[in-house]
């Protein structure tokens, strides 16, 4: 039996438990048919837009992750602003007839930078994220106090739409920690979240390690797994209830590799049998959207090393800007033949608009606008600045004549070196690479090396030492380099620097103005610059790299203004006269460099989940997985 989540909206107390195998809502069976949507990866604007699409699909319920880096980017000082408003993200699904189920973490994943975890965490090098350490557990127990003031009363019990909080995220992936997952869940209570409606997450053989005994465990798989998933969740948990709380209907992307395209068919007869087992499901992604800004993620084994692109399309049914994708119609006619059900009417969806090439013709060098230095005998790392994001700069004085390999002592994550001025070279820790010759032949020269934090890494161990910059130190011909000038740039207001009409060599921002007579969403073709990041009227958009496959940025419509809209482009490597233009479809599956197709990655199938460890190529299709 299935009840409206409208009803809530009277703020009338309503009971959903795990009771006799199933969910009951008001002590009735309730199915739930999620699918995943993170309003961090959407403008706050398109929000009611995606739920009516989430609802018009035959979902009753949204599921979103809660992102504390975004909400406390330092120690204590917290944001629930604008796009970073889940309660108001929460209180709109409710008015749209859905409910609500929330992934608090304290950890995401999500393909998300560092899985959702604030980097200031890790500026005291000895803190152990994700474990039992009190430098981890005490503000992670601040962060959740603050958390509930702003959601505990949207829980159901309140009359609000929440019907699930699930505790922490996969932790049978990661660790074995039965005391560390009881805090967590402890936490949760504490913070006002009502404990018959906390769970677990795990892959099914992943279950007695990530669980907790007196808590409802829902497992999370891929395509073709449905079976055999349910017959291990049945045999560790023969009472249920029984609920798929990922089912993975596309994947991500990381730079250098193919797009994702999955397999359909695949999924809608998992789903199929899934709710005509009358189990529960949550589809991850319904609508993926996209990371902007700074906020994709990356995966690594601790030997490679792949950051995921900012688009988060996800070959999700509704696509990264909103748009219903085949796949959502193919899982529209699932849900409603297996459900016995007819959905709502679909909503409408404008079109996206092109807008004409036009040139930047503005520029600002970086070197010219260098911040105030802090001075070190050895490199710090971005967190020991208190920086979080963008890229730093580390400047010394190198004594010659000297000849041998530059070494950067774990380079995180992308370097270019420069000598006197002149680039050298570059240094990619995808490629393995932390070294390059080196030749002073005078008395001294001058050595710059900008390096940009791709991403940290989301999932594994190696989050715990996911420090940006140089993270260790720098020799030349075998001998440190010390002695220090670093510049951290994080490129929070680029539209403050001074432009101007001369050329520009060396990493530099680039400025123009564009007009739209209608604000509507578009793509913004950014294959002409090679490596950087683009900002519109004041929104970090996201990242450009020239190995593909993504060369367009979604560019939401509610952040364009009718008349002139500001872009900046900064990229690595300035040429004069390089153009933009908008497109009204994404470029998400370019060609991919052919100086990767030698690259080989040891990074498993499914690195974010680490369920299954079965290697593959970089450019293995993900329906393979």
């Amino acid at each position: 039996m299935f009840l409206p989540a409208h009803a809530s909206a009277c703020a009338q107390a309503h009971t959903f438990k795990a009771e006799n195998g199933q969910f009951t809502l008001d002590g009735k069976p309730f199915q739930v048919i999620s699918g995943e949507m993170h309003y961090a990866r959407i403008p706050r604007a398109y929000w009611r837009d995606r739920m009516r699409w989430a609802k018009a699909m035959g979902l009753n319920t949204i599921t979103t992750y809660v992102f504390w880096n975004v909400h406390e980017p330092q120690p204590g000082v917290y944001d629930f602003t604008g796009n970073n408003d889940v309660a108001e993200f929460i209180r709109e699904a409710q008015q749209e007839g859905l409910y609500v189920i929330l992934r608090p973490g304290p950890y995401a994943c999500a393909e998300w930078e560092f899985g959702g975890f604030p980097s200031w965490l890790l500026k005291d090098h000895s803190t152990v994220v994700r474990s039992s350490d009190p430098k981890f557990i005490e503000p992670a127990k601040r962060w959740f106090t603050r958390l509930g003031k702003e959601l505990s009363q949207l829980q159901i019990g309140n009359g609000g739409p929440i019907i699930l909080v699930q505790v922490e995220n996969e932790y049978g992936s990661f660790d074995k920690d039965h005391a560390y997952m009881e805090q967590i869940h402890h936490m949760l209570v504490d913070a006002g979240f009502t404990n018959s409606q906390l769970y677990t997450a795990d892959g099914p053989e992943k279950v007695p390690a990530g669980s907790l005994p007196e808590l409802p465990a829902a497992i999370n798989f891929g395509p073709g797994e449905s079976q055999k998933g349910f017959e291990t969740l049945k045999k560790l948990r023969p009472n249920g209830p029984f609920m798929n709380s990922e089912y993975w209907d596309g994947w991500f992307d990381h730079w250098g590799a193919k797009h994702a395209e999955t397999n359909a068919k695949q999924q809608a007869a998992d789903i199929d049998w899934t709710l005509r087992q009358g189990y529960s499901i949550s589809l991850y992604m319904f609508h993926g959207g996209t990371s902007f800004g700074w906020m994709n993620g990356a995966n690594s084994d601790g030997k490679n090393y792949e950051p995921d692109v900012t688009s988060y399309d996800y070959d999700s049914p509704l696509d990264e800007s909103g748009r219903p994708t085949p796949k959502y119609f193919l899982l529209r006619n699932t849900i409603a033949k297996a459900t016995g059900t007819t959905p709502p009417p679909l909503p409408t969806v404008d079109s996206a608009i092109p807008v004409p090439s036009f040139t930047l013709t503005q520029s600002a060098s970086l070197w010219d606008n260098l911040p105030k230095h802090t001075h070190s005998e050895q490199p710090l790392s971005m967190e020991d600045l208190d920086q979080a994001y963008g890229y730093i700069l580390y400047q010394t004085t190198l004594s010659g004549p000297a000849n041998g390999d530059l070494v950067l002592d774990q380079l995180h994550d992308y370097a270019k070196i420069y000598l006197d001025g002149k680039l050298m070279g570059t240094l990619d820790r995808r490629l393995n690479q932390n070294s390059l010759p080196l030749n002073v032949t005078g008395q001294s020269a001058r050595l710059d090396i900008l390096i940009e934090n791709t991403a940290r890494v989301n999932f594994t161990k190696v989050i715990r030492g996911e420090r940006k910059g140089i993270t260790k130190e720098v020799t030349l011909a075998g001998k440190p380099v010390t002695g220090w000038d670093i510049y951290p740039l994080p490129m929070l207001s680029p539209q403050s620097l001074t432009y101007s009409g001369a050329a520009c060599t060396g990493p530099c921002f680039y400025r123009a103005t564009f007009n739209v007579d209608k604000p509507a969403d578009t793509f913004l073709d950014t294959s002409a610059f090679t490596k950087g990041q683009v900002w519109i009227n004041g929104h970090a958009l996201g990242r450009v790299w020239n190995i593909g496959p993504q060369k367009t940025l979604y560019l939401p419509g509610p952040w364009l203004k009718s008349g002139a809209n500001e872009v900046i482009v900064f990229d690595l490597e300035s040429a004069p006269g390089r153009s933009l233009q908008g497109l009204d479809q994404p470029i998400l599956n370019a060609a991919i460099r052919s100086n990767l197709s030698v690259w080989k990655s040891s990074t498993s199938c499914s690195p974010k989940r680490a369920i299954r460890q079965q290697k593959i190529s970089i450019n293995s299709p993900p329906s393979k997985c």
